[in-house]
């Protein structure tokens, strides 16, 4: 079966999460990305744990798909060869500092001379452009800046990380939609572009309602627990065994689980008729439900508002996600068997696709693997001249 990037060849020059993350979907959707790294050292990444044996789950699970070579790029052979490599690429996608590449002599004006069709993508904490351009940053560094952590926490209390690297995550997520845009106007025009991404561009973007909650109201947003800043009930309540997730999102569902807990009387108060008046009066309702929801087991609440039609969910721990039927059932958990590390389980392919479905066909490569196969394979070189250039200690 065919998949959708099948034939792009992407030269993948990015390290730890954003960048991987990045080639990774372009990779899981058929894309031929040849990942290369630091000779001896390689992506960051391959040191950072928990380890299977001598090699990083961290690594395998963001770098599955994908070829290696090591390439020292600070050597001139090093960057002939790269330079060729590009005639015959697609796209090149970094995430060094602004500036790295074009110190290197291999940034995008002058890949574009080479290959007028390339697409370049650059992944870093602040942009190309700005006054923090040449500062570093992390996820951390940009969940603070880009008013993320201001809203998330408990109500009343400290700015809080989200869990996962959403700042590198959103920024690798953003960068191939961008490639995605920039290879479709290629299509059409036969002309290549830059594609600048930076980390606290993309935290700005996924603000959702925070910033147009300010702009009308004047009210600074700050953390407010799990409740939702604008609809209700939308919040997890405490049952006689745990937690459950209640989402009421409109006034047809908010009739819903009142009829579903007994309570018309709920629906038909004045007080509560609308998502307005709930938000308004919200100290009034929220402990009326409670007193009802605290009643019953999770389980009895799950089988009860899955019937009436009213959203809901557990919350699960990572060992019941990766158990849960649903995932199990969209693929999302699966087992890549790796040379070394043996067999690990991951997430799968999000985006499910009825004619070029993404998949995962090989597992994340060994530190150059495929340095000799990619070399003969682009540049048709031969094993005598691949060995003359190991002697150069270029790979």
């Amino acid at each position: 079966m065919h998949q959708a990037l099948e034939g792009i060849k992407v030269l993948d020059l990015t390290r730890v999460l954003a960048g991987p993350y990045a080639t990774m979907i372009m990779a899981d959707l058929g894309a031929d990305v040849i990942k290369i790294e630091m000779p001896k050292t390689g992506d960051d990444s391959r040191e950072f744990g928990p380890f299977v044996g001598e090699e990083s789950a961290y690594f395998m699970s963001l770098n599955r798909n994908k070829r290696s070579m090591t390439l020292n790029l600070k050597s001139e052979p090093a960057k002939e060869l790269f330079l060729e490599m590009v005639k015959e690429a697609d796209v090149v996608v970094e995430n060094f500092r602004p500036g790295t590449m074009e110190k290197l002599g291999l940034g995008y004006e002058d890949l574009k001379k080479i290959n007028p069709r390339i697409i370049y993508a650059a992944s870093s904490g602040f942009g190309h452009t700005g006054p923090y351009s040449n500062r570093a940053a992390y996820d951390g560094v940009v969940q603070a800046m880009g008013g993320i952590m201001s809203i998330t926490g408990e109500l009343g209390g400290k700015p809080t990380r989200v869990g996962p690297s959403i700042g590198d995550i959103a920024a690798g997520m953003f960068a191939a939609i961008g490639i995605l845009a920039a290879l479709q106007y290629r299509n059409q025009s036969g002309i290549g572009q830059k594609v600048d991404v930076a980390m606290l561009d993309c935290q700005v973007a996924i603000l959702e309602n925070a910033i147009s909650r300010y702009v009308v109201t004047g009210d600074v947003p700050k953390p407010a627990g799990n409740k939702h800043s604008s609809i209700v009930p939308f919040e997890p309540f405490d049952t006689s065994d745990g937690e459950i997730m209640i989402a009421a999102g409109n006034d047809a569902l908010w009739l819903k689980f009142c009829q579903a807990m007994g309570k018309e009387e709920l629906a038909e108060d004045a007080s509560f008729k609308t998502n307005a008046l709930r938000n308004n009066n919200y100290n009034a309702l929220r402990p009326k439900i409670a007193e009802v929801i605290e009643r019953k087991t999770t389980a009895q609440w799950q089988e009860i508002l899955d019937r009436a039609g009213v959203p809901n969910g557990p919350i699960n721990t990572v060992d019941k996600v990766i158990e849960d039927p649903q995932v199990i059932a969209r693929e999302m958990i699966v087992e890549v068997d790796h040379p070394v590390a043996g067999k690990l389980k991951m997430p799968g392919v999000p985006i499910k696709l009825s004619e070029t479905p993404g998949s995962i066909r090989r597992p994340a490569p060994l530190l150059g693997q495929h340095t000799d196969e990619i070399l003969k394979e682009i540049l048709n070189l031969s094993g005598e001249k691949i060995e003359e250039l190991k002697n150069q200690n270029i790979f």
